[in-house]
């Protein structure tokens, strides 16, 4: 039987997000789209969430971040903030978001762990890049400013620290919907839950 999930909007917890662009489209593999996605992810952070590691794909983002608002909240600002952004400043009005989000809540340091090197491979498995930190628009590039592991994530001793595996990691997927059309400060939150079996490859939904 499947462990029940709790309802994620209390802050303070650790999460991977992912969320798709609308149609799966390339929108991230030019250059300015992706760079204007960095921009609003640190625009929010520390108002709305810290920011532990991101990635972002042609196609969809993975984040690690810890909220200080509600999760869903903390998403919004992203992707309503980059919509937002993305009609004064590139000049679209098109659809970027798939509606709602994945969401896997960080439990440990070896879950952590997992989902860390998962988000920097991310470039590497999709054949993007050589080595990770070749890749221009992921925290494992050098240069990014980034929130530390929380305390409570953080392993007591050496022999804590264990190599992941990416295959198989333990995603359990929660598909959330969450508005992000205009301005990403209107309070427009809908909820849709719904469980999938945990599996990298199934992460799909946004």
């Amino acid at each position: 039987m499947r462990p029940t999930r709790e309802h994620a909007t209390s802050n303070g917890q650790t999460y991977m997000i992912t969320s798709r662009t609308w149609g799966s489209r390339t929108l991230f593999s030019r250059e300015a789209w992706a760079n204007l996605l960095i921009g609003t992810l640190y625009h929010y952070r520390g108002s709305a969430y810290l920011l532990h590691e991101f990635v972002v794909m042609p196609d969809h983002i993975h984040v690690i971040l810890t909220t200080k608002a509600s999760l869903e909240k903390s998403v919004q600002f992203v992707k309503g903030g980059f919509s937002y952004r993305a009609k004064k400043k590139l000049g679209s009005n098109m659809e970027v978001w798939q509606k709602g989000f994945s969401d896997h809540r960080i439990r440990d340091w070896s879950d952590y762990r997992i989902h860390q090197i998962y988000v920097q491979q991310n470039p590497v498995r999709k054949h993007l890049c050589k080595r990770a930190e070749d890749y221009p628009y992921s925290s494992a590039k050098a240069g990014f400013d980034l929130d530390p592991v929380p305390q409570g994530l953080k392993p007591l001793d050496s022999s804590e620290r264990v190599t992941a595996r990416l295959e198989g990691a333990p995603f359990q997927n929660n598909i959330r919907e969450v508005e992000t059309d205009g301005a990403p400060f209107e309070d427009k939150i809908v909820n849709a839950p719904v469980a999938i079996e945990p599996s990298v490859k199934r992460n799909r939904t946004a």
